[in-house]
């Protein structure tokens, strides 16, 4: 079910992209990340872009947000304000994902020690992945957020020893991933699968053309 599921939003997310191609070619489309989940996620819709790493510092107060939505959410606008400075002639597409655990922000481990407890804390548990999407044109910026629940699988701690020594961890909020090994820890994953990969495809589309047709 959730394999069928996920090629529907492929398909649905590919037709979206195929009408927003005579926009789109009217304009520069960048990337202000460096992930290849996003990248790769954006190249199974066939849109022409470029990567532009963005040199926001991720760095805010977490506390200082009510919710982890704005918190992402900010730290997304910060990424592609970033680049849309440098080039005020693209739409600019930054994003930013994080694993919610009760109330507790999990993001990118410190180091595999960090890694194995975070995996440790997860195992059973249900969790709240949130990407942040910020689209900056034409000196405007809209921002957006979807959220995906996710149902971690009991992993023992051997099993959670073998995933992080495979280095997959390391660069990924939550210490996990759903298209690599990680998906072995995941039980059940209910909304956008491509949204805890870290871009909400369909949504993105969406936005992207609502904003290029004003």
């Amino acid at each position: 079910k959730q394999w069928y599921q996920r090629r529907v939003r492929v398909i649905q997310a590919f037709y979206l992209s195929m009408s927003m191609h005579p926009y789109l070619s009217k304009h520069r489309l960048i990337l202000a990340s460096t992930s290849p989940r996003r990248r790769a996620l954006l190249e199974q819709l066939c849109l022409k872009f470029e990567i532009v790493p963005s040199s926001f510092e991720e760095n805010l107060p977490k506390h200082s947000f009510p919710c982890p939505a704005d918190y992402v959410t900010a730290t997304a606008r910060g990424k592609a304000e970033a680049v849309a400075q440098q080039h005020k002639d693209a739409v600019v597409v930054g994003a930013d994902t994080c694993v919610i655990l009760g109330s507790k922000i999990l993001e990118k481990p410190q180091d595999p020690t960090d890694a194995r407890e975070t995996l440790a804390q997860l195992s059973g548990q249900t969790v709240e992945v949130i990407t942040a999407v910020c689209i900056c044109y034409a000196g405007a910026c809209n921002s957006f957020h979807v959220s995906t629940e996710v149902e971690m699988a009991y992993s023992s701690e051997e099993r959670i020893r073998q995933y992080v020594e495979t280095g997959e961890p390391m660069d990924k909020a939550g210490s996990f991933g759903t298209q690599g090994q990680g998906a072995v820890l995941i039980e059940q994953i209910k909304g956008c699968y491509f949204n805890v990969m870290g871009l909400p495809l369909t949504r993105l589309t969406q936005e992207l053309q609502k904003m290029l047709d004003h």
